[in-house]
């Protein structure tokens, strides 16, 4: 027989009876492993699956280690709440319930098992950096009580989450009523929302002045850092609020406080800060209130261009400060708002005052307590 066909057949052979001693070998493993398992009363998964933790399938495990945490209250008329009650008073904070979306966290509208109505703000995650932070913030905050300024009832914090409670203010905020905003709201009865009066928008912008110069005359300081018209309330008087402290710091001695972070809102915001600028100062509040004044008169969004006379694109400042230049105050007060009985002297002056706080030099913007003390004659 051929040497080479020999060779072939002898590792075909050889190559089946190793394979058949290695099948053997693997049947006799499975067979024992089987035995072995068939003699314990309980296999290693199942007793690894039995250590597991089962699924937490509680309808509010969104909010981590909600049966413990602390809370408090500040108004002494607020029974003590806790975190499962806010959870089930806005349905596991329900998207139906929103009423405002606030630095930092959304709003909620809801009625405490004990009556009063409340606005509910969950915070996101990252807003406060601790437990301590949190609590001392919110304990400073408050003790605040003011007529222009919305109350914080009182917090819980369970975990991750903090959740505020703030009195709730009846005709929602300023931004709602100066701007067709019905279709961004879902109330269950939205009411006719006519134009504001002269009168109305003079009250309001005194009340915003004397919120903020009450804030920064505290012992302590307290600068809020995003003014602007949606965080002004209305309550059932037309009364304005300032809400919404999510971007307020304590300023400890000094009337600043650094800051690596730009707070605010584009067009509000003072150009000091837009500039790299990392001090947060009450001459910012100034100048956004100043902004904020101009757009109660004019009835227009500072951050918003719209067309100027020669066509082109233009901003609220920009256009006041070109309509100042050539006298046109009357002009440029909102077309809703009736002229009779409007004494343009007085126009002028308010467009003054509003120009001043909004002075790009911070060296030349006035305090708030000569706001409101400015206002108080022209308006008296």
């Amino acid at each position: 027989m051929d040497q080479t066909l020999q060779a072939v057949l002898a590792a075909t052979a050889s190559f089946f009876v190793v394979s058949l001693i290695l099948a053997s070998i693997l049947v006799i493993c499975k067979g024992d492993a089987k035995r072995r398992r068939n003699n314990r009363s309980v296999s290693p998964v199942r007793a690894r699956n039995s250590a597991l933790p089962k699924p937490n399938t509680a309808p509010h495990a969104g909010l981590s280690s909600m049966y413990t945490g602390e809370s408090a209250t500040f108004d002494p008329s607020l029974n003590h709440v806790s975190m499962q009650e806010l959870v089930q008073v806005t349905r596991n904070f329900s998207p139906d319930l929103i009423i405002g979306d606030g630095s930092f966290g959304l709003v909620y509208k809801a009625r405490l098992n004990s009556g009063p109505v409340v606005a509910v703000k969950k915070l996101s995650p990252d807003a406060f950096q601790g437990l301590r932070e949190f609590r001392a913030e919110m304990e400073t905050l408050g003790k605040i009580r003011h007529p222009n300024i919305v109350k914080i009832l009182g917090y819980c914090a369970t975990g991750s989450d903090r959740v505020l409670i703030y009195e709730f203010i009846e005709k929602g905020s300023l931004d709602q009523w100066l701007y067709d905003t019905s279709s961004e709201e879902d109330y269950d009865a939205l009411e006719l929302r006519l134009p504001l009066s002269w009168h109305t928008r003079m009250k309001i912008i005194r009340g915003v002045a004397k919120g903020l110069a009450f804030m920064h005359n505290l012992d302590t300081p307290i600068i809020h850092r995003d003014i602007k018209a949606s965080n002004i309330l209305l309550d059932a008087n037309f009364e304005a609020h300032i809400a919404d402290f999510g971007l307020a710091r304590r300023i400890e001695g000094s009337h600043s406080h650094v800051s690596t972070q730009v707070a605010g809102t584009m067009g509000y915001m003072p150009p000091e800060y837009l500039h790299g600028a990392t001090m947060a100062t009450v001459v910012g509040d100034v100048y956004s209130f100043g902004v904020l004044m101009l757009e109660i008169v004019a009835g227009r969004r500072p951050s918003f261009p719209f067309s100027g006379e020669d066509g082109k694109e233009v901003r609220l400042m920009e256009w006041i400060n070109k309509m100042v230049q050539e006298r046109r105050y009357m002009e440029m007060v909102d077309a809703s708002i009736s002229k009779d009985d409007l004494e343009e002297s007085m126009v002028v002056e308010i467009f003054k005052i509003g120009l001043k706080c909004a002075d790009e030099m911070w060296k030349l913007r006035p305090s708030m307590e000569e706001v409101v003390e400015h206002l108080d004659r022209i308006l008296a």
